[in-house]
């Protein structure tokens, strides 16, 4: 399926290490819409129907076998019909060694060919785990994101309230800061979510009253990532007297990001408040309710059970 995003092919071949046997002129601009790719062994027999030649191509050992198989004559028709069509390139693995009349084919109507000594079905999955990363589907939100005991914590909130200065306190106590300010959020898979930073702002920090810091440079290169998932939304909001806020976390609530439901924890922002200790015990909670305790839920239980048993 197309996505309306691209990647270059460039960067998906030099992202696999793969060698380049003969350059076609359009490799510097060519570009993949599609994380799809294709085996061509049917191809290679003469069915022809529903090829989509935007896919990169594989050969492997099933088809250099049936290639190997044919006369050269008959092996020159074969790759010929093949290299006629418009592919966007093609890979042999397993270090195959490639034909003569392959390389005749790929010289003659100029297609990009690379070779590789890694398997087949590895360098596939790799190769479709790449675009689909290159290709997801992806949002930009107003947050900070920071990586908490291994949980990506995603924080939101009204501009002012305290985003940066909660994500830099967290900084300090050991965890490592994503992106401030823009979190570039994409939909790796069905339930997966990465964040990172717009490549122009990556580590730079805006504190009111201080600037605009980097805090690589001044906390080391331990104190930030280049992107990681997100597993639980904090919304922080000011403080409403008389506004009912869970008390129990019995009911779990979610946000919509992309399509998939994150946990989400509300935190209302008043003076006297540690944010980034309760912004801790949220990560560590959510990693709690992932791993099956609840602590809400194991509580009421008991007080449950302690009133059918009269004990209460």
């Amino acid at each position: 399926m197309q996505s309306k995003y691209s990647v270059k092919l460039k960067t998906i071949i030099e992202e696999l290490h793969l060698n380049i046997i003969h350059k076609a002129r359009d490799y510097e601009t060519s570009v993949l819409r599609t994380s799809d790719v294709n085996r061509p062994a049917m191809q290679l027999t003469g069915f022809y129907n529903y090829f989509d030649p935007k896919r990169l191509q594989m050969i492997g050992r099933v088809e250099s076998t049936y290639l190997d198989f044919l006369s050269p004559e008959q092996r020159r028709r074969t790759l010929e019909t093949f290299m006629q069509y418009d592919i966007a390139g093609l890979i042999l693995c397993h270090e195959v060694q490639p034909f003569p009349e392959c390389i005749e084919m790929a010289e003659k109507y100029d297609r990009n060919l690379f070779i590789t000594d890694e398997d087949t079905s590895a360098l596939q999955a790799n190769l479709i785990s790449t675009l689909q990363h290159h290709l997801a589907p992806r949002t930009t939100v107003h947050g900070v994101l920071v990586e908490v005991y291994g949980e990506g914590v995603l924080i939101t909130g009204d501009s002012g309230i305290g985003k940066s200065e909660a994500a830099l306190e967290l900084v300090k106590r050991g965890h490592r800061l994503i992106a401030d300010d823009a979190v570039e959020i994409k939909l790796i898979d069905r339930c997966t979510l990465t964040g990172s930073a717009p490549e122009m702002i990556r580590y730079y920090m805006e504190l009111r009253g201080i600037g605009v810091i980097n805090v690589r440079h001044i906390y080391g290169v331990g104190a930030v990532k280049p992107e990681g998932n997100i597993d639980v939304v904090i919304k922080m909001e000011r403080w409403e007297e008389g506004k009912p806020y869970d008390r129990l976390g019995l009911e779990s609530k979610t946000t919509d990001i992309l399509g998939v439901e994150v946990p989400c924890v509300t935190i209302p922002v008043t003076a006297g408040r540690n944010l980034a200790v309760i912004m801790e015990l949220a990560a560590m909670n959510n990693r709690q309710k992932k791993m099956g305790f609840n602590a809400a839920e194991t509580l009421a239980a008991t007080h449950d059970a302690a009133i059918d048993a009269g004990t209460f």
